[in-house]
């Protein structure tokens, strides 16, 4: 069934709305707190414009004539496969929005797989769909020319700390501040899509056909974690792109123009296509759904189902209509001079170019070599000095380092005519096998915190680091110093280890982390970040364990740069019953700081000890000077802080125990002068009630607890 005119113009897809909109529970999948799309309130704005709403129309019309003479004529709507360059502009602030090129690589085969239909599972439509699954003949290449014919790799990148950048003002900053072309990247010769870690509003956006396309906002907008499937994003997530890209090519969802799936009302409207049934829209994969009297083809890319698979014929023929028009100007990406024109065509080599999938690693490690050379290279050639093996002719080889440095890498690629190489100076570090604990840092012995051999450190901003400082320290003289007071902007600085070697911990034993920080706000509003991960295979892969923000971090003010002088200024960190999946020889620790204009920020004494009741490590007993307890989250689920004051130095035990008087679970601290946050893990207790048992050499103290 068919719509004279569908008003549709942009698509948002799979996620909530931008920072600060409240999220409509009833745009979500079934079980998610994400918006799926926010159409009808990006095109009720739209649409309020006279002049667009005018030329909108004439140009759906346009477009209405042309898809009914492709629909009648069979050599016309088919047999032509239809070439479009893209261009992935990738705005990141330095931090996992960064994504790789193997993830990009990832969503293109999911595009491509997907429109030429060659995607397995469109063997497996419901019954009543069989044979309708289409071939849309629409493939897609990346670029390989910028605007001034100059080769680059398909990818540009534009770093930008505002996170509250976005649509136009997104392409802006890609215009001003990418890697590779500074200007317009003109919609009539590239489909752009931006990735960014946020967008102005869900998951992803476009527009429909309209006027002349030139414009680089004629593109997509898409969050970094619903590109593909591997890295950042997920199998889940990896048909966001495809969907998309159907919006950019004039589809209405399978229920029409509005974004309300579930909405008996949306039985009387239609997609503008005869062979989609007329259907209310689904938040879950429900093959059954019949609301309009009719089975709804709940497995189209242009539902909410969670299981898409197909195109039907009539969507092609809509499709392939808004690919052949001069609106939008989509007719121009594919011409041969276009084409030609973007390095959208066989291209000569013209860089080679590889990253290491972990370019910290421990010794033992095997390391995997991508190369990430353009255009076509044919043979490849690597040295890899002091790596197992040290030459190699694969494309992406695997590399095993046994020796602790710091290694270089050189690649040469040719495509039997042209040669080019490149050799990357200290791309590799491996480090010495895990260190025994205890481990205790103070800092005190390190000279240059960058010459470190155990303590590296990555940021977003090449002039501003983590440094050692005389300036404070909580024990000797010093610690490590981020000079925040001067940044601005949303920034991320991590402070990264060697290995630990746990691999010896008893089941009896538990191990804590601890740490000290000093920090301070400049502004009341400011809401900084301290994130804490642990790696288990020496960094390949990290798992958050804890972030601390806003209040918590902490809640008084100070307007100039700021240096603590009291041991009472520092905050001591408690990350108790560190899970036995991290008890390897290879375990790695990593503090993030992510700033946003606050006052500075220092650490000092990161300790890896055992802290059962059977450990070893002991400090002398002092006479108990202890605050009252406060326990929060009250009732908790997975997680329970405990706030305490110390004003000595002393071993601090505590039991958990459950309502029959059965200890569940036992840890000792060693607690500090100052505010110290244990950081408890609860997640293996059933719900119910416990009570919490704190023992010092002087007295007890029981606290209550529910788990929820």
């Amino acid at each position: 069934m068919r719509l004279n005119i569908y008003f549709s113009t942009l698509l948002l897809l799979m996620t909530s709305f931008a920072i600060g909109q409240e999220i409509d529970k009833s745009n979500t999948r079934s079980g998610e707190d994400v918006e799926y799309c926010g159409q009808h309130k990006i095109q009720g704005k739209l649409m309020q414009d006279p002049v667009f709403r005018k030329q909108f129309e004439a140009d759906q019309e346009s477009l209405k004539l042309l898809e009914d003479q492709i629909t009648r004529d069979p050599f016309r709507k088919r047999g032509t496969i239809y070439t479009i360059p893209v261009v992935f502009h990738v705005i990141h602030n330095g931090g996992v929005s960064n994504i790789s090129r193997a993830q990009i690589q990832d969503a293109m085969d999911i595009l491509n797989r997907d429109f030429r239909k060659k995607n397995a599972d469109a063997a497996d439509v419901h019954s009543d769909f069989q044979g309708m699954p289409s071939d849309v003949e629409i493939q897609f290449v990346l670029a390989t020319k910028d605007p001034n014919g100059v080769c680059f790799p398909g990818v540009t990148r534009t770093y930008s700390t505002s996170t509250d950048v976005t649509g136009d003002a997104q392409v802006q900053v890609v215009q001003t501040s990418n890697d590779i072309f500074k200007g317009e990247w003109s919609g009539k010769k590239y489909l752009n899509i931006f990735v960014a870690a946020a967008i102005e509003v869900g998951a992803g956006y476009t527009f429909n056909p309209y006027g002349s396309g030139n414009s680089m906002s004629n593109g997509i907008w898409i969050i970094h974690n619903f590109l593909g499937s591997i890295g950042t994003s997920n199998v889940n997530n990896s048909r966001v792109l495809t969907h998309e890209v159907g919006h950019w090519l004039n589809l209405a969802h399978t229920w029409g123009p509005n974004n309300s799936p579930g909405d008996p009302k949306s039985c009387s409207t239609d997609d503008g296509v005869t062979d989609t049934p007329n259907t209310v829209g689904v938040t879950s994969c429900n093959l059954n759904e019949a609301t309009c009297g009719v089975r709804a083809n709940v497995e189209n890319y242009m539902d909410y189902s969670g299981c898409s698979k197909m195109f039907t014929p009539g969507q092609v023929s809509r499709m392939r209509a808004a690919i052949q028009s001069g609106v939008g100007g989509r007719n121009n990406l594919w011409t041969t001079l276009n084409l030609s024109q973007v390095g959208a065509n066989v291209q000569p080599i013209c860089a080679a170019n590889f990253s290491p999938m972990n370019s910290q690693a421990c010794a033992g490690s095997n390391i995997v070599f991508n190369d990430e050379s353009y255009n076509t290279p044919k043979t490849w050639s690597w040295s890899f000095p002091g790596g197992t093996p040290s030459i190699s002719n694969l494309q992406n080889p695997t590399v095993k380092y046994d020796t602790p440095g710091v290694y270089s890498a050189t690649l040469t690629v040719s495509d039997g005519t042209l040669t080019k190489t490149i050799t990357k100076d200290n791309v590799i570090t491996i480090y010495a096998k895990g260190r025994k604990i205890p481990f205790l840092e103070s800092f005190d012995d390190l000279y240059d915190l960058s010459n470190s051999s155990f303590w590296s450190t990555s940021n977003t901003i090449p002039s501003s680091s983590y440094r050692l400082t005389n300036d404070a320290a909580y024990t000797g003289t010093k610690s490590v110093m981020l000079n925040n007071f001067d940044l601005t902007g949303a920034n991320t600085f991590d402070l990264i280890s060697g290995a630990f070697d746990l691999s010896q911990i008893q089941s009896q034993s538990n191990v804590t982390l601890s740490f000290k920080y000093a920090y301070r706000k400049k502004q009341s509003a400011n809401s900084e970040i301290l994130r804490i991960y642990l790696s288990n295979d020496c960094g390949a892969s990290w798992n958050l364990r804890r972030a601390i923000t806003g209040n918590i971090l902490s809640n008084q003010v100070v307007a100039t740069s700021w240096v603590p002088s009291d041991l009472n200024e520092w905050v001591i960190i408690h990350l108790t019953n560190i899970s036995s999946s991290f008890w390897t020889s290879n375990t790695r620790l990593k503090i993030s700081f992510e700033s946003n204009g606050g006052n500075n920020f220092y650490l000092d004494d990161i300790n890896v000890y055992p802290s059962g009741p059977t450990s070893e490590l002991q400090l002398s007993l002092e006479e108990n000077t202890l605050s009252p307890f406060q326990l929060y989250p009250n009732p908790t689920e997975g997680e329970l802080t405990i706030s305490f004051e110390s004003m000595v130095s002393q071993d601090l035990t505590y039991s958990i125990i459950d309502i029959y008087g059965k200890v569940i679970k036992e840890d000792r601290i060693l607690a500090s002068i100052g505010n110290n946050l244990i950081i408890c893990s609860t997640s293996e207790l059933a719900k119910g009630s416990y009570f919490i048992r704190f023992n010092t050499k002087q007295n007890q103290s029981v606290n209550y607890f529910q788990v929820k």
